[in-house]
């Protein structure tokens, strides 16, 4: 499956905590932190942009994937499924 072009922020925000359990910790700006407790504590900004640029979306992805270790593309589909 392809990342999508068109992501916000703030659904990006949504899907995160339903799917992986993040959870607004603090803003700075229009840069949001996340963090979860599951497989252990990890921390994750997400810019509240409309839309998130492809770079960007993919790191997060990526910094996703690597906490829970498993594949960018099983991410992906968790989220955009």
């Amino acid at each position: 499956m392809r990342t999508p072009r068109d992501e916000t922020g703030q659904m990006l925000l949504k899907l995160l905590r339903k799917h992986f359990g993040y959870e607004q910790s603090r803003q700075v700006g229009s840069h949001i932190r996340t963090t979860t407790q599951e497989n252990g504590e990890h921390h994750v900004s997400v810019p509240n942009h409309n839309p998130i640029k492809i770079g960007t979306l993919n790191g997060i992805i990526g910094d996703v994937a690597e906490h829970f270790q498993i594949s960018k593309e099983e991410v992906v589909m968790v989220l955009f499924g």
